[in-house]
């Protein structure tokens, strides 16, 4: 089911584990993250971006995860979030379209132009009860299997005290040592963790977890993560899947039978992410109101 973000957000702050929130990219991903979440019984953030807005249509895709959310994971809180919107314009597209949170992603701009662009999109936001993600530190890399290192920068704790202040963002983002893909050198930088989470009291939301180990997820996660971004290996369990499958099956003409092996990778890759995050099993289905 379609819920707010906040209620997702309320019960995992309270119950102290992470919510993940899944990159999807087409209807099969759809279908492997909510099917994840009904095996599960772990609430989810089904989350796109501008790219994949751009591959399937804002309507489409806002449809598509109505409808699944309403008929697989019938029982289970799934939230629709917008990752990384670079513009007003598009962020103002996906409230319009029925988004509970969004985020507005300016870190490559000064503080003061990013503070000033968050502000611009609460104004917005707020009357419509739509929670709004900041960024400050803008996150390097990109998806795929990299490997090597990569020079990673490091929020300052000052700009991210600063920037939630005159915001009041509902949730923040900044880069603490990951970067979106897989590298060798990244990690959480716990200290800096803790003193954002203590002076600002708001959500912390974990962007490029792909490359971190599980046991440094587990230590961000007692220490105040509160959302964790999962694309990168979303896009790779697929492709692998699909890969795999083609080269198993090169006389089949049939695009539903070469597709479907790419749900089955996408579930089972959601389902580990919801055990390390601690939400495998949150949900009552017996305590949901039908």
């Amino acid at each position: 089911m379609l819920v707010h973000i906040k209620e997702i957000i309320k019960d995992a702050e309270k119950r102290k584990y992470a919510v993940g929130a899944f990159n999807i990219h087409n209807l099969e991903s759809i279908l492997g993250v909510a099917s994840a979440a009904n095996k599960a019984k772990s609430p989810a953030i089904i989350q796109v971006s501008e790219s994949t807005i751009k591959y399937m249509g804002l309507k489409p895709v806002t449809h598509i995860v109505s409808t699944v959310a309403k008929n697989i994971a019938t029982h289970i809180p799934i939230a629709l979030h917008l990752d990384h919107g670079k513009s007003f314009d598009s962020v103002f597209e996906c409230i319009n379209a029925g988004f509970t949170s969004v985020h507005i992603d300016a870190s490559s701009l000064p503080l003061d132009e990013n503070i000033a662009l968050t502000k611009h999109v609460l104004e917005v936001a707020r009357p419509r009860g739509v929670w709004v993600q900041g960024e400050v530190g803008a996150m390097v890399g990109g998806h795929g299997l990299q490997g090597g290192t990569l020079d990673i920068p490091i929020a300052k704790f000052e700009d991210v005290v600063k920037f939630v202040k005159e915001t009041d963002v509902d949730t923040i983002a900044a880069a603490i040592g990951t970067a979106h893909g897989i590298y060798k050198n990244e990690t959480v930088n716990i200290p800096l963790l803790k003193r954002i989470k203590s002076e600002t009291e708001k959500p912390f939301v974990l962007h490029g977890s792909s490359g971190v180990s599980d046991n440094k997820i587990k230590e961000a996660i007692k220490n105040g993560v509160n959302i964790i971004n999962v694309g990168t290996d979303i896009k790779v369990a697929f492709s692998e899947a699909l890969i795999d499958n083609c080269c198993k099956n090169k006389k089949e003409r049939d695009p539903r039978n070469l597709l479907r092996p790419t749900i089955k990778a996408v579930e089972k890759t959601v389902l580990k992410k919801m055990n390390l995050f601690g939400s495998y099993d949150k949900v009552k289905v017996l305590d949901i109101e039908t």
